[in-house]
């Protein structure tokens, strides 16, 4: 009898399980989404834009997230986990340190057009946004200190810059690139700051 009770137990979590699941790949497919159309959009985007990107409905968005300003937020952590997560998959699967970090920085160069739309919506947020900072900071900076410790240690840089200086650097090329500007290419001027590192 304790031993059906402990089956049935099992059989009841596993709907709880697999429905967690489904949430939370619901979730992820929600924020790449969005992280998506606030790039090429802006944060202000429509919502049922970031709907059809998701392939669900307007419903399912305000109910993970009852707030533009909640959906901008989770979209910017989503965004610093997954630059944190790619940096050592590109140095386990590029041949070249130099490469990884060229394929990281377009990442970190992507984040940072959702980044500095953030930083407008979140105005009158300012602790919220010196928290979100804060992570960025923290979560970004080892990241690219360890592309470029093994591009220098692979020689295949030389210059001796700190990863919060590029990171810095690259934020300020890329800073009002949402602004349309036909004559101004962020991503040529840090690939002329990366080769600039050789």
């Amino acid at each position: 009898m304790g031993r059906e009770r402990r089956v049935s137990a099992g059989n009841q979590q596993l709907p709880t399980t697999a429905k967690r699941a489904d949430a939370q790949r619901n979730e992820k497919a929600l924020l790449d989404a969005a992280a998506s159309v606030f790039v090429t959009d802006g944060v202000d985007a429509p919502v049922r834009r970031i709907a059809a990107a998701a392939g669900v409905g307007m419903g399912t968005i305000y109910r993970h997230f009852p707030t533009r300003a909640d959906l901008v937020v989770a979209v910017f952590r989503h965004q610093v986990d997954a630059c944190a997560e790619a940096g050592p998959t590109l140095l386990a699967t590029t041949p070249s340190p130099f490469t990884a970090l060229g394929r990281w920085v377009d990442l970190f160069a992507d984040f940072l057009a959702t980044k500095h739309g953030l930083a407008a919506t979140m105005r009158n947020d300012a602790e919220a946004f010196a928290t979100l900072h804060a992570l960025f900071v923290d979560r970004l900076v080892p990241v690219l200190d360890d592309l470029l410790t093994a591009a220098r240690n692979a020689g295949e840089i030389t210059a001796d810059c700190t990863a919060y200086q590029l990171l810095r650097a690259i934020g300020d090329i890329c800073a009002g690139a949402e602004m349309v500007d036909a004559q101004y290419d962020p991503r040529l001027t840090i690939r002329l700051l990366l080769d600039g590192c050789r």
